[in-house]
């Protein structure tokens, strides 16, 4: 099993701050190779890359190694402490020495990122399950204005939450999941790809790939079901 020993960032963060930080741990090894499946699967060409609420980078060290070269990778954390982090991760990783334009860490919401720039892949570690119905909409709007037409999100959240909400949360905390959770599964019917259940991760999580539908392709909402009914469920 791919268990963490507890960072303790996590819990003073999440209970300082719930709006950047939704995870009591780092995401494990498992649950990172899932969330950069797509630039695995893009590869060997040049990307551009967004990692969204990397925290203290697990993710961001697995996706390093990964970036094929002439790639560009840039990381969005809110959390002050959680960039100053990422920071000194990129400034000291051995795979960019010398190479300091290729890895950016900005500290902004993702909602607020500035720059026209598009990504073939954005890789999501957002707390969304923590935000209201409409911020949650706003961000996945944005991800989706930020994509390059064909392009892949990537994001997850833990297992079990609607019921742990449920049965300890109040009635209008429940309610409120409820509805981001309808907000997401209209994306999902609508873009998505692929979801399967990493296990091995402390806790358990749900991964999902959203695809920013390209130019030329059919973007009924019949074609969307399917294709998410079938590849969607295959893993």
């Amino acid at each position: 099993m791919d268990f963490r020993p507890m960072d303790w960032t996590f819990l003073t963060e999440a209970a300082r701050d719930p709006r950047t930080t939704g995870a009591v741990a780092p995401s494990g090894k498992a649950l990172a190779r899932a969330l950069t499946d797509p630039v695995r699967a893009l590869a060997p060409r040049p990307l551009t890359v967004l990692e969204a609420g990397a925290g203290t980078g697990a993710v961001t060290r697995a996706l390093v190694p990964q970036l094929p070269p002439g790639s560009r990778l840039d990381v969005v954390e809110a959390n002050p402490r959680f960039a100053g982090r990422l920071r000194r991760l990129v400034d000291t990783h051995p795979l960019l020495a010398g190479e300091p334009e290729r890895v950016r860490v900005h500290r902004s919401y993702v909602e607020d990122l500035p720059g026209e720039q598009r990504y073939d892949v954005i890789v999501s570690g957002l707390p969304l399950t923590n935000f209201s119905p409409g911020q949650t909409e706003t961000i996945m709007a944005r991800f989706l204005e930020l994509l390059h037409p064909g392009g892949t999100l990537t994001y997850f959240a833990y297992r079990g939450t609607r019921q742990a909400r449920t049965l300890l949360s109040s009635r209008a905390e429940a309610r409120r999941h409820h509805a981001v959770e309808a907000v997401m599964a209209a994306y999902q019917r609508r873009y998505g790809t692929g979801r399967w259940s990493v296990w091995a991760n402390l806790p358990p999580a749900r991964v999902w790939q959203l695809r920013r539908p390209s130019r030329d392709a059919p973007d009924t909402p019949d074609a969307r079901d399917e294709r998410y009914d079938v590849i969607g469920a295959r893993r």
